[in-house]
């Protein structure tokens, strides 16, 4: 079944607009607000954490034992994919990039500065930096957004799915240092061994040597965050040139997504081996 949802997710993210109307945080956010509000939980950061991602977690573990023995388990498929949706990140990247391409392909530098401010949260020095910076945040979010998720969903089911999220939205939207941090380490943990995966899947399906040389020396590190090593073994497996503006810039994120989606199939084909093997 977890694999049919994986499908399925598929369908509703290119062909419906059911991922917008599912993804409401509000009442989420307001639970959030409201524990960070009260000074014994902000005292005790980890346990205002486990609070707010352990208590949804029971709720819907509640609801998934309740449906399993209804209509043979088929009542927990439309549960097991809106929380998967549900989990997927926020936004459309590609819409979010898509001023930030036209700026940098007509060869704007200040349009590009202000466009990457305003919708990507990005600042840099110089045009080299700034296009480094994107390309960052673009394979960055595409792993956050659906790797991260369909990984532990593969892996550990619902639950797992909806947990990395709940810790990605603490670190995104907390705002006591304490909690933030908290949720950072936590996620750094979720993030350790699925980064490392889509890693290696880089290499398989880009440049496979220089993949093998940027993640030697990084592949057991605990210290280097997943955004650093996500990128840097991207840009090794799509050959990623010196950062330059025009046409030749725009195209360098175009080899990144490209490369971002020879992974997402290599991934769906695991899966689907993995699911008739067992």
């Amino acid at each position: 079944m977890n694999f049919l949802v994986l499908l399925l997710v598929l369908w509703v993210e290119k062909f419906s607009a059911w991922r917008n109307r599912i993804q409401n945080d509000g009442h989420w956010l307001r639970f959030l607000a409201t524990t960070e509000s009260k000074p014994r939980w902000a005292e005790r950061p980890w346990l205002a954490l486990a609070l707010l991602v352990l208590l949804p977690l029971l709720g819907l573990g509640l609801i998934l034992q309740l449906l399993e023995p209804v209509a043979y388990g088929w009542l927990v498929l439309p549960v097991h994919l809106l929380v998967v949706i549900y989990s997927l990140g926020r936004g459309d990247l590609l819409a979010a990039l898509g001023p930030f391409r036209d700026s940098w392909r007509r060869g704007d530098a200040e349009a590009a500065y202000l466009v990457a401010r305003r919708d990507l949260a990005l600042e840099a020095d110089d045009e080299g930096t700034l296009l480094h910076s994107v390309q960052g945040y673009l394979v960055w979010q595409a792993y956050q957004s659906f790797f991260a998720v369909i990984f532990w969903y593969a892996l550990l089911g619902p639950l797992a799915a909806l947990a990395y999220r709940l810790i990605a939205l603490t670190c995104e939207h907390a705002t006591a240092p304490a909690l933030r941090e908290a949720a950072a380490q936590v996620r750094h943990g979720f993030d350790w061994l699925p980064v490392r995966v889509l890693a290696a899947s880089f290499a398989l399906v880009g440049n496979f040597a220089g993949v093998s040389r940027t993640l030697l020396h990084e592949l057991l590190s605990w210290d280097i965050s997943a955004a650093q090593l996500v990128t840097n073994t991207a840009r090794a497996a799509g050959e990623i040139p010196e950062p330059v503006i025009g046409e030749a810039g725009v195209s360098s994120l175009d080899g990144l997504w490209q490369l971002l989606v020879r992974a997402a199939v290599f991934w769906y084909a695991g899966f689907a081996v993995w699911t008739l093997l067992i």
